[in-house]
């Protein structure tokens, strides 16, 4: 938003649908703002803030290929041993399976706690779940603590650096666990995680997520129930950092205990950042033993004496994990994770230059997570080089622009340290920026109905020239093809509404095109002393 709303008015008035007013009362620094900030007609700030990139990568494992004599001369040696230990494995997941299902076979009733002699059949699944960690290399485990009573503390959450963790908790707790829709599909695993009653969710469903919030105080509030286990970094890290939580155990308010999770190594991290899981497993069972230690911390409860909301309830929690972790904590989240993933999947030199700590563009800019990839999608297409910036010409490329004023300007309000180039950070901020501020949606849909003249609900190619001669003049026939190309996101020679509003969506930087003709029709609008009173 604008710091100084004397300077930056913004033209559109909050949301009237067919309106404008514009304050002309200090006309002259208004329109000195607008020939610098192309967006000034939104009242949008031309100096957003771009914090730093952190250099901390949450998610790299940092022995992902196999290095020195000695690990080569224990993984020739321990092959035979590893045939063995996948052979455990493969019994134990089989018997354990085996078991799950006729625990599981005629009950239907999967809302009220699971009956007590299914659950002593689970045993087995329990114990066959001890030996595939044995057959992974974690002979012994080492213990610290007690894990608090069920009445006590009815949630338990903990860090996330492997698959690993949920085997052990399996064994230990038996909780009901809260998991992705995705693992229900996943075969073997899938039935043993129903056998631990779980409560799945959609991160990316917001009617999911209250659901699954409903789920675990319902379940956290009845003994009947076993206790509730969430990873509230809701993916897995290197274990070096812990990163921002989700509030799902935090918004019931119960007491919660956390529990944290390490693994002790010199030659082979465990933690399942950017390996394959196949890779990991055949690094496990070629090791002789590997080294895991567990943590129960002391509970953490909500605040008695005075209403805590859950934000700070969690912020309390994630500080007595990272202390115990002795390690720092960021705001990286799932979404770093995903445009990790894209850049990697575009071959990047260096996909981690990619992360933006997502969980503080999300609370700053209520910037979504596949808002971000869409994002990094377009940015990508910009041919970054090594260091990850792209210059002028790329971006006006992928925009369908051509070189000019307003091109220019649009460019350096994205280049916010004004060296000719842009990160992907500051592509993301300036466009989310622009995306979520409350005026965009309506001068979007005035821009359609400015340049829809004669309102039959779609615009032509010579409408599109004659809305936007005045931003970028001297446009020929091949220019504004392809911005009209650009524009027709279903490609059937007309822009309608939705394709016109897509586009939009999808690179919001181009809403200052239209901004001349919007001004126009403000100070017209103005002139004639028309002022709508905002519902």
């Amino acid at each position: 938003m604008a710091s100084d709303q004397s300077l930056t008015a913004p033209l559109l008035s909050t949301p009237t649908p067919r309106h404008v007013v514009l304050d002309i009362s200090n006309s002259h620094e208004y329109q000195s703002n607008h020939q610098l900030n192309p967006f000034a007609f939104l009242g949008a700030d031309h100096e957003f803030e771009v914090p730093e990139s952190s250099t901390i990568d949450p998610f790299r494992n940092h022995t992902p290929r196999i290095e020195g004599l000695y690990e080569w001369i224990k993984i020739f040696v321990c092959l035979p041993i590893a045939l063995a230990r996948l052979l455990l494995f493969g019994l134990c997941l089989m018997v354990g399976y085996v078991a799950t299902v006729f625990a599981l076979h005629g009950w239907t009733d999967r809302q009220n706690p699971m009956p007590k002699w299914r659950c002593r059949v689970l045993w087995v699944t329990r114990y066959c779940s001890r030996f595939i960690l044995f057959s992974f290399g974690y002979h012994w485990i080492k213990r610290r603590g007690k894990p608090a009573p069920r009445e006590i503390a009815p949630i338990v959450v903990s860090n996330h650096v492997s698959y690993v963790e949920p085997i052990f908790f399996f064994y230990e707790l038996f909780p009901t666990i809260v998991a992705s829709e995705a693992h229900d599909s996943m075969p073997f695993v899938g039935t043993i995680i129903r056998a631990m009653q779980v409560i799945y969710v959609d991160r990316f469903s917001q009617s999911s997520r209250k659901h699954a919030v409903n789920e675990i105080k319902r379940k956290a509030s009845s003994d009947q129930f076993p206790q509730v286990l969430l990873f509230p970094e809701g993916t897995t890290t290197n274990g070096r950092v812990l990163i921002s939580f989700q509030l799902g155990a935090f918004i019931p308010g119960y007491p919660i205990q956390p529990v944290i999770v390490r693994y002790p190594h010199v030659h082979f991290d465990q933690s399942w950042g950017n390996i394959s899981l196949a890779k990991l497993m055949f690094r496990m069972f070629t090791q002789f033993h590997n080294f895991m230690e567990v943590e129960y911390l002391p509970l953490v409860r909500p605040h008695e004496n005075r209403k805590e909301n859950a934000v700070h309830f969690a912020q309390r929690t994630s500080r007595v994990i990272a202390s115990s972790l002795n390690v720092v904590q960021t705001s990286h989240s799932y979404g770093d994770l995903m445009l990790l993933t894209k850049a990697l999947e575009f071959k990047q030199e260096k996909p981690s230059q990619y992360m933006v700590e997502m969980a503080w563009a999300e609370s700053s800019l209520h910037l979504r997570n596949l808002e971000a990839v869409d994002f990094l999608d377009v940015f990508l297409s910009m041919n970054p080089d090594s260091s990850g910036h792209v210059d002028f010409h790329d971006f006006l490329r992928v925009l369908s622009l051509k070189p000019c004023g307003l091109s220019e300007k649009i460019f350096g309000f994205v280049d916010t340290q004004k060296i000719g180039k842009i990160t992907f950070k500051q592509f993301l901020l300036g466009s989310a920026h622009i995306l979520k501020h409350p005026l965009f949606q309506h001068a979007c849909e005035l821009a359609f109905s400015i340049c829809d003249s004669d309102e039959k609900n779609y615009i032509l190619k010579q409408e599109l020239q004659d809305s936007i001669t005045m931003a970028i003049p001297y446009l020929n026939d091949e220019e504004i093809q392809g911005l009209f190309s650009f524009f027709d996101m279903d490609e059937d020679g007309r822009i309608s509404k939705d394709d016109f509003l897509t586009c939009l969506r999808k690179y919001p930087l181009l809403i200052a095109v239209f901004s001349p003709r919007l001004l126009h029709r403000g100070l017209s609008i103005a002139e004639e002393m028309v002022v709508e009173e905002v519902a």
